[in-house]
């Protein structure tokens, strides 16, 4: 019997999608990437992703994962080949277990992320991950690639969010790995291990997930600064006066926030006069376990001081949950403004907090030197020293130009971030797109003891081949 006859058996015929019906699966979100794939499986639930892997061991066919396939870069789609077969976690989408006394909860691999977010609300529990793909991304996915988003300052990246696994294995095995425990030294953390790996070591099929008090009151502000330095300063100010209630620091641009505003007229910034024209803007929130009145007096506090001695320069603290979430979606448009305003080189770095100003001020410097004109579209999670630092095209240049010269502008931007003793990488994954580039800026001995883990867990590279490592 042949692979797609067995897959059918397994599945049932209408979970194996082929000619049009896979098309949809084998494009990823930027439309960067095209594959080909001999089919797309649908399983319904742990035992058949095991299933389906046994045949494709059996036939020595690659498995690629996908979930939301919200990745920017290309790490859920296959090659060229036409060999692999894509493995959808799409229908695996239960909450299986919510233990409020415990503070977790137990979900499959398929729950997009705002569904999972909301069940924990229900439960007067929060859910703390956060990012603009909540509503399309799936918590696999955020495993995949061990995600950020807007709240890591104060609860750290979705492994940081994790307790347990399930993973179906390399070779078809179940590892039932899914314990509540916040305490448990048996040995090596196989669960670290498979958390990033966007699905080269095995498939992670369902998650144990922590969870946290919702806040008493959260107050959210909007600043106008003059510098990213200043930014910073603030950023160390905050720390100090909110302390572990300080959810979320966000910096942006001032001309991005102009090109967000511009392109959808719904949506304004705050401010009146020079204040709406700031160089930089941060957008911070702070949620406090005590009372509305203890928030409120903290935030004018600490915002006060800074206005007072110039590291603020105006100041719009949201009044209710509508002006909280207008300024969030300020935030979160971002990435649509780039769309509307095409093509763009997009870099998603981390860089230590204290040289980020630097890091801006001498990276910009260089890539005007070696491409005049060229723009740049910053943005990002100050908080925890994350930076979505996005290239633009000259007024001069089209965007297939701009496109062009993207391996040389990579080049410019990583050998800054390197030289600033920062990653390439923080929280999209390495996928197809910056695989080649980890030869560069990893030691020889990173990368020889990531290819031995590989071949230990994956000897026939059959998991998501191709993706962070070269074949």
């Amino acid at each position: 019997m042949s692979l797609i006859e067995s897959l059918r058996t397994l599945l049932g015929a209408d979970q194996v999608l082929t000619g049009e019906a896979a098309e949809p699966f084998l494009i990823d979100w930027r439309g960067r990437y095209k594959g080909r794939a001999q089919a797309v499986v649908r399983p319904a639930n742990t035992e058949q992703v095991a299933g389906v892997v046994k045949l494709c061991v059996a036939h020595r066919t690659p498995v690629v994962p996908v979930g939301g396939n919200t990745s920017l870069c290309g790490g859920a789609t296959p090659d060229d080949s036409g060999r692999a077969i894509v493995l959808s976690l799409s229908r695996m989408n239960r909450v299986r277990a919510i233990d409020p006394d415990n503070d977790t909860m137990t979900v499959e691999a398929g729950c997009v992320l705002q569904s999972i977010q909301e069940a924990a609300r229900q439960a007067d529990r929060l859910f703390p991950l956060s990012l603009a793909a909540e509503g399309s991304c799936t918590i696999g996915g955020n495993l995949s690639t061990n995600a950020g988003g807007t709240q890591v300052l104060r609860y750290g990246n979705t492994r940081e969010l994790t307790l347990g696994l399930e993973v179906v294995t390399a070779d078809g095995e179940v590892w039932d790995g899914l314990r509540g425990l916040r305490k448990d030294n048996t040995g090596y953390d196989l669960r670290d291990l498979f958390i990033g790996s966007e699905g080269t070591l095995g498939i992670i099929t369902a998650a144990t997930l922590k969870l946290y008090p919702l806040p008493v009151a959260q107050r959210t502000a909007l600043l106008a600064l003059n510098s990213m330095e200043d930014a910073v300063i603030f950023l160390s100010r905050a720390r100090a006066g909110f302390g572990a209630s300080l959810t979320g620091f966000e910096v942006m641009q001032g001309q991005v926030l102009d090109a967000v505003v511009r392109l959808f007229p719904q949506q304004r910034i705050p401010f009146e006069g020079a204040s709406a024209k700031s160089a930089w803007f941060a957008l911070l929130e702070l949620s406090d376990s005590e009372s509305a009145e203890h928030a409120q007096a903290r935030f004018e506090a600490v915002l006060g001081a800074a206005i007072e001695d110039g590291l603020v320069t105006d100041a719009a603290i949201a009044e209710n949950i509508a002006q909280s979430k207008a300024m969030w979606h300020l935030r979160e448009s971002i990435p649509l403004a780039e769309a509307e305003l095409g093509k763009s080189i997009k870099h998603d770095v981390s860089i230590p907090i204290s040289l980020i100003a630097e890091f801006v001020r001498v990276t910009n410097a260089k890539l005007q030197s070696h491409f005049p004109g060229i723009q740049n579209i910053i943005f990002g999670h100050l908080g925890d020293g994350n930076l979505h630092y996005n290239v633009a095209r000259a007024a001069d240049q089209t965007e297939a130009q701009l496109m062009a010269q993207q391996y040389e502008v990579y080049q410019v931007v990583h050998d800054s971030v390197h030289d600033f003793h920062g990653s390439i990488s923080a929280e999209h994954g390495v996928g197809q797109l910056k695989r080649d580039e980890l030869t560069r800026y990893k030691s020889e001995l990173e990368l020889s003891l990531m290819k031995r883990i590989k071949r230990a867990f994956d000897p026939d590279n059959l998991m998501n081949p191709g993706k962070v490592l070269q074949n």
